[in-house]
């Protein structure tokens, strides 16, 4: 079955564009004048220098500031995706609220002077969970994703686009300001003088050119997607691109030389940049222990377990992100260490397993495939699976979640079992510290487990960036507020951005809440940073090359259509 059209999204939003975008649409145009190989704006030869924002990996209360902050760089325009996994989480179930009104942002981009480029999707790749196709897609049986069209190789495009069209307007709507992120590989870079050589040159031939990322933005929650490049590579939580916004949403040395190309070809508004935003430094805070993950699956999966004799995928039983619970009990006795494995790479994407209670370690997508395990008769085996993000780009990738074969201990197939739906952030926003749980904690607890503090801020509120020393890979809240994903153990973000409005001030109490999936450190301490560290890899040092002025590459790149 192909893909063809999301049912009612692009009908929802396309006939605010006109309203909004060309208030007085009777008296304004644009036209492409093939015949003078440019753009007609209300009638006058114009040309677009834009660059792409996503509302969805910045908070609402941030947009008019990130976009104010491009329009006095010189841009004209902003190149936006709507991400249809983000507006439609349940067929037919809509949400254009909060920080979803698409409505607001466009209100907001007129304010800031700024025309707007929309690309709807329902395809829209951007690094984004499923490309930003819903995940219920993968409920319907045999569906095949994105079968209708191959995608375009657009690195040769203005060498090749004459071949095909011999007139008409030169335009590179994806201009690489940077690049994204995998983790255990170096923050990728990409040097001021290769972008902005690159962009003047593109101007001097009369082009419009939109800038892929002008600010990144992170991506919070479970939001992030991943590549497939001879290994599952997920996103990292940061989305900093190296763009000439911060993920903080700071002018960098990168945008101010951009500035000054626009200004040779076109008007720049007058004025100053606002400077970089207030940075705060906290703590170091101590984290108390909650509890392990499984004293918690009464809270966890209110509507209790699914039985199956096979364990079934996350899109089988409508859990789209996060994490699940799959529980068996031991059949036989195993008197030796015995590999517990996943037949055809059967693990998507992480799996922490525990016996009787007692971390053994872990399962990777194409990466660890076995661990050694021993048993009595009815021990318990409990495998917390982890969605790391689905793939953000390719053809027809169906990426189902969860166990998707029947573990194998030693050569036997384990059945029976029982999958837990785990609703983690309904969890830490209905809990207050340290009151749900009342009963004596492990002193050394391994493998899943919940962490957290409180602490008020007495002094001014700022941007910040939590920092966590010597922790393994979880999953971190302030206030109720899912900030993302960690790897501090294989980088190379190391850091958080946690936006000003998140934090509570004059001395109310702020909570700060952890999912730590491995292993923690002695004082489990935290800390907030004014800086950012993006690039300290201790596992390995690796990374994908842009161009030749991006730092040294095993191999090339391939651009990941965004």
């Amino acid at each position: 079955m192909a893909l063809k059209k999301p049912p009612c999204l692009l009908s929802l939003l396309l006939p605010f564009l006109t309203l909004l975008l060309l208030p007085r649409a009777d008296s304004r145009s644009f036209v492409v004048d093939r015949e003078h190989d440019r753009f007609l704006l209300d009638g006058a030869p114009f040309r677009y220098i834009s660059g792409s924002l996503h509302y969805f990996r910045v908070p609402r209360v941030l947009w008019a500031d990130r976009l104010l902050k491009m329009r006095l760089s010189g841009l004209n325009a902003v190149q936006v995706y709507v991400p249809w996994n983000y507006h439609e989480p349940q067929p037919g179930v809509y949400n254009f609220k909060g920080s979803r009104d698409f409505i607001a942002f466009l209100k907001e981009a007129r304010i800031a002077n700024l025309l707007v480029i929309l690309r709807p999707g329902p395809y829209i790749c951007a690094e984004w969970e499923m490309g930003g196709l819903p995940s219920w897609l993968l409920r319907i049986p045999k569906i095949h994703l994105r079968t209708s069209d191959p995608a375009d190789n657009m690195t040769k495009i203005f060498t090749l686009l004459r071949n095909y069209e011999p007139h008409g307007p030169l335009v590179n709507s994806e201009y690489y300001t940077g690049w994204l992120d995998y983790w255990g590989y170096n923050h990728s870079t990409r040097s001021i003088p290769a972008v902005t050589k690159g962009l003047e040159n593109m101007l001097q031939l009369g082009a419009s050119v939109n800038m892929y990322m002008f600010h990144g933005g992170t991506n919070f929650g479970y939001w992030n997607g991943a590549d497939e490049k001879g290994r599952f590579l997920p996103i990292t939580t940061s989305y900093d691109y190296d763009a000439p916004i911060s993920e903080a949403g700071d002018p960098t040395p990168k945008l101010f030389a951009l500035r000054n190309v626009i200004s040779k070809f076109q008007e720049v508004p007058l004025g100053p940049l606002p400077p970089p935003s207030h940075k705060m430094m906290l703590g170091p805070l101590t984290l108390q222990l909650d509890g392990n993950l499984l004293a918690f699956l009464d809270i966890l999966c209110p509507q209790g377990p699914i039985f199956s004799v096979l364990p079934m995928t996350f899109e089988a039983v409508k859990q789209d992100r996060g994490f699940m619970l799959y529980r068996t009990h031991l059949t036989y006795t195993v008197f030796e260490p015995t590999p517990l494995w996943v037949p055809n790479n059967g693990v998507h994407d992480r799996a922490y397993v525990m016996v009787d209670g007692v971390f053994q370690g872990v399962l990777e997508r194409s990466m660890k495939h076995k661990l050694l395990l021993m048993g009595k008769i009815g021990t318990k085996l409990d495998i917390l699976l982890e969605n790391m993000g689905r793939l953000s780009f390719g053809s027809n990738h169906s990426d189902f979640k969860g166990l998707l074969e029947p573990p194998v201990l030693g050569q036997t197939v384990l059945t029976e079992w029982l999958m837990f739906p785990l609703n983690v952030d309904k969890l830490v926003k209905l809990w207050f510290p340290f009151e749900l749980m009342k009963k004596a904690q492990p002193k050394f607890p391994s493998g899943p487990a919940f962490y957290s503090t409180v602490f008020p801020i007495l002094g001014s509120v700022g941007d910040t960036f939590l920092y966590l020393p010597g922790w393994t890979k979880g999953q971190v809240w302030i206030n109720g507020f899912n900030l993302g994903r960690y790897w501090t153990k294989w980088g190379p973000q190391q850091t958080l951005y946690v936006p000003r409005p998140l934090l509570l001030r004059d001395g109310a109490i702020n909570t700060i809440t952890l999912l730590e999936l491995e292993s923690t450190p002695p004082e489990c301490q935290i800390q907030f940073l004014d800086k950012p560290i993006l690039n300290s890899t201790s596992h390995r040092k690796y990374i994908y090359a842009l161009s030749a002025d991006v730092q040294s590459a095993s191999e090339p790149m391939e651009l990941s259509g965004h």
